[in-house]
């Protein structure tokens, strides 16, 4: 059973996302993300300025005028969203942990999903996968998506990406638009990634807590591994140790992008202590100017 604080913050996130979509990101995410391709439609006479490759032969012969081929183009759409649970997720010194960061991010995405009528599912992850949930529609199944990624207790700590994403590819065998959401906080998993990035068209989500940048000035500090429950000593009074410990971590990041970057998968930077909807929405505003 859910606590009343935890119903209280997963509705609060459903309400909020809810009205994001329909309003800062209206039209945007339909912009951006397309079917994976077209369908006949229907035939009818041809007009001039309609392309030669178009016209239906057959028909044309039969009734002894030209007609053409009319094609859609397949708008609906299977998301996954691959979200780690691991335990770094528990981290914050903002508002919100990367835990409830990534429930806000997933529930954006999967609202904007479903508005547009296409499949959303999700894959929740530690070091193994802890929880499959196959794609559906419906405004009742994004309750249930943001619900398991806020709420659910998952049995392992440590993070384990290329095993996500190996799975992801066993049960996703057609194309799909995926989001990886993470802190990206593990090795190994390069391969994989540009594997899947070369059937789907997988994003990138990278998590980050501005805390985890610096150490305060506070003498021997203690850092704890959240995921090993390792604990690492500072002197924290010394400026050299907080500048080294301040440049390791942004280097650490700034190759976690490179890295997405290499395997030409898009990426997304989310903080806790910014709004996921901007950060979204100036993806979506990004891609939307690269397609022109």
């Amino acid at each position: 059973m859910l606590s009343p604080e935890f119903i209280k913050k997963i509705k609060k996130i459903h309400i909020k996302s809810g009205r994001l979509v329909n309003t800062m990101m209206a039209g945007q995410y339909k912009s951006v993300f397309r079917g994976s391709g077209i369908e006949f439609e229907e035939v009818r006479e041809y007009c001039p300025g309609d392309e030669v490759k178009s016209i239906d032969w057959k028909v044309s012969a039969r009734l002894g005028r030209p007609f053409v081929k009319l094609y859609r183009e397949e708008r609906e759409l299977m998301v996954m969203l691959l979200v780690d649970m691991s335990a770094s997720g528990c981290f914050g010194t903002t508002d919100n942990v990367k835990k409830e960061t990534a429930a806000e991010v997933a529930s954006i995405l999967a609202f904007n999903a479903i508005r547009n009528n296409d499949k959303v599912g999700a894959i929740l992850f530690t070091d193994r996968v802890e929880k499959y949930i196959p794609p559906q529609k419906g405004s009742a199944h994004v309750w249930r998506v943001i619900k398991e990624i806020f709420a659910f207790e998952p049995q392992h700590k440590a993070t384990d990406i290329e095993n996500a994403i190996r799975y992801f590819g066993r049960v996703c065998r057609k194309k799909t638009v995926s989001f990886l959401i993470s802190d990206f906080l593990c090795q190994g998993y390069l391969r994989q990634l540009k594997i899947a990035g070369k059937k789907h068209e997988l994003i990138g989500v990278l998590l980050s807590d501005p805390g985890e940048f610096n150490l305060p000035e506070a003498g021997i500090f203690a850092v704890e591994d959240f995921e090993t429950g390792e604990h690492y000593f500072f002197d924290a009074s010394d400026k050299k140790t907080r500048q080294a410990f301040e440049k390791q971590k942004k280097d650490e990041y700034r190759q976690t992008l490179e890295m997405l970057k290499s395997a030409d998968i898009d990426s997304i930077e989310v903080s806790t202590d910014c709004s996921a909807a901007e950060a979204l929405t100036k993806y979506f505003r990004y891609r939307e100017k690269r397609m022109r």
